[in-house]
């Protein structure tokens, strides 16, 4: 069954389980995790043993670590994918981000963050489509030029779904860009809009890159 169309009905009624952090999840998108807090390790648990979904959220102020920190209103939800426990029991995982959500009110911490959370319904415009092949070509310019500056990229060809929604998901999961403007694209509801974001995004960063490689 394909991610986006993973059943989300095991939601449970004392709220879905959160991990806050310090990067932005989209839908479509693989994110690797090191969990190692006893109250994550909770979560884990609860979500392997329960089939769960559980939300990605943006951290606003404070750290991934220790609690106490303010979070951002829309996440994503995820599934695991892959986990392994260590001896001493912390988890390695890969998770997948399935779709958007919008917390409606945080609960308690105990015994690991929860919220009240609606899924979120994706747009497209008719318009949407037309800036794929745009972006594809300013995704694939910038991660030259970072190759040019000795980044690592990746190794595969960009080629980005023909349907807006997913595209522009992909993009923005590939684009190197800061967790505030991650964040920005997150709660676009339009992939259109989205798509026409990203290409104001990567086109100043091309515009920076060249400047750099320039040595004006």
């Amino acid at each position: 069954m394909p991610l986006s169309q993973t059943p989300l009905s095991r939601t449970p009624v004392f709220g879905t389980p959160m991990f806050p952090l310090g990067s932005v999840l989209f839908p479509h998108a693989l994110l690797p995790l090191h969990v190692f807090e006893d109250r994550y390790r909770a979560l884990v648990e609860r979500c392997l043993a329960d089939d769960m979904a559980f939300g990605v959220v943006l951290i606003e102020r404070g750290s991934e670590v220790g609690g106490g920190d303010v979070r951002f209103p829309v996440g994503t939800l995820a599934r695991i994918v892959q986990a392994g426990r260590f001896e001493d029991g912390r988890y390695a995982l890969v998770t997948a981000g399935v779709q958007r959500c919008r917390i409606r009110e945080w609960l308690t911490d105990d015994p690991f963050p929860r919220a009240h959370v609606e899924v979120l319904t994706e747009n497209a415009d008719s318009e949407g489509a037309v800036l794929i092949p745009e972006v594809t070509l300013l995704l694939r310019r910038v991660m030259a030029l970072h190759a040019q500056l000795g980044a690592t990229v990746p190794s595969e060809e960009i080629d980005l779904d023909g349907d807006p929604v997913r595209a522009s998901f992909q993009a923005a999961a590939l684009a190197p860009i800061g967790p505030l403007d991650a964040q920005g694209l997150l709660e676009l509801d339009d992939a259109g809009a989205r798509l026409a974001r990203l290409v104001e995004l990567l086109a100043d960063a091309a515009s920076v890159l060249d400047f750099r490689l320039s040595g004006d």
